[in-house]
């Protein structure tokens, strides 16, 4: 009886191991498929420009590719621009995000659900179509071409303001009456009582702001025209833009030491960038 009961399922269990078997090897082939690019990014900027086309295994190693990069271009200043344009950004949306998402998720008050929606709607509206507004409104506070100009149009998130709703959401209530008891004020129990559990979905949301920022072009494209405000991407593009010939080793060295912060920043931080978002949920 036990062998015959056995029976069904072994067909099953072979049909389990061949589907996670292919949807490992498809899931290979994705990966290797993603990382071709920087592959061959990783190797032209660390050969000479001689071995951009062909691959040995034992060709020469140099690193002038990347002495080349920063001589040719104020990479110091772009990147100091970009460090100050994400820290910028990322604070104000750390402020107002903060606040309007504490306001939804605790506080009843009319219009509440008219107004998240409202913030929602913005999730639905693409940055680039309020392009031309926003000049027009940059120029009348006189601001173009500055790292303040850059940052206005993305200091109020939506999805900032949701995610860390949904995360306010799943503090207990307990916590918010035990510190009213205590004393606390409505400041004083965001930053000792909400604030601190949701450290993850701050370090998760920060990882995904300065990772779109860093990697912004268009808008910081038009509303900067000089090196004292351009970011790293906008440096690049006119970087790579040469008349004569174009040496992608040197190129390739300039995009990995642009893009070069943002790999550590995730490799060092990826764990607590997908639990962050695994707890906060969909409530």
């Amino acid at each position: 009886m036990i062998a015959a009961a056995d029976a069904p399922a072994r067909p099953r269990r072979r049909r389990f191991d061949l589907d996670r078997a292919l949807n490992t090897l498809a899931a290979w082939a994705l990966a290797l498929l993603w990382i071709l690019p920087l592959a061959f990014a990783i190797w032209t900027a660390i050969h000479p420009s001689a071995y951009e086309a062909r691959f040995e295994l034992l060709a020469p190693l140099t690193f002038e590719n990347f002495e080349k990069a920063w001589g040719a271009a104020p990479f110091a200043r772009y990147f100091l621009n970009t460090f100050m344009l994400v820290t910028l950004i990322l604070a104000g949306q750390f402020l107002l995000c903060t606040l309007a998402a504490y306001a939804f998720a605790r506080f009843a008050f009319p219009g509440r659900s008219i107004l998240f929606t409202l913030v929602l709607l913005q999730l639905l509206v693409m940055p680039d179509i309020l392009i031309v507004e926003n000049y027009k409104t940059m120029r009348i506070l006189g601001l173009v071409d500055t790292i303040p100009a850059i940052a206005l149009p993305y200091i109020a998130s939506g999805f900032g303001i949701f995610l860390l709703r949904q995360t306010f959401l799943t503090v207990p209530r307990e916590l918010d009456e035990a510190a009213r008891i205590e004393g606390a004020t409505v400041l004083g129990i965001l930053w000792r009582v909400y604030i601190p559990l949701a450290k993850p979905t701050y370090l998760a949301y920060g990882l995904v702001s300065v990772s779109h920022h860093w990697n912004n072009f268009l808008w910081p494209l038009i509303v900067t025209n000089s090196v004292d405000t351009r970011p790293v991407t906008v440096g690049l593009s006119i970087f790579s833009a040469i008349d004569s010939g174009i040496e992608w080793s040197v190129i390739n060295a300039a995009t990995l030491m642009t893009s070069g912060p943002l790999l550590i920043a995730f490799l060092l931080f990826q764990r607590q960038f997908v639990q962050s978002f695994m707890r906060a949920g969909i409530k």
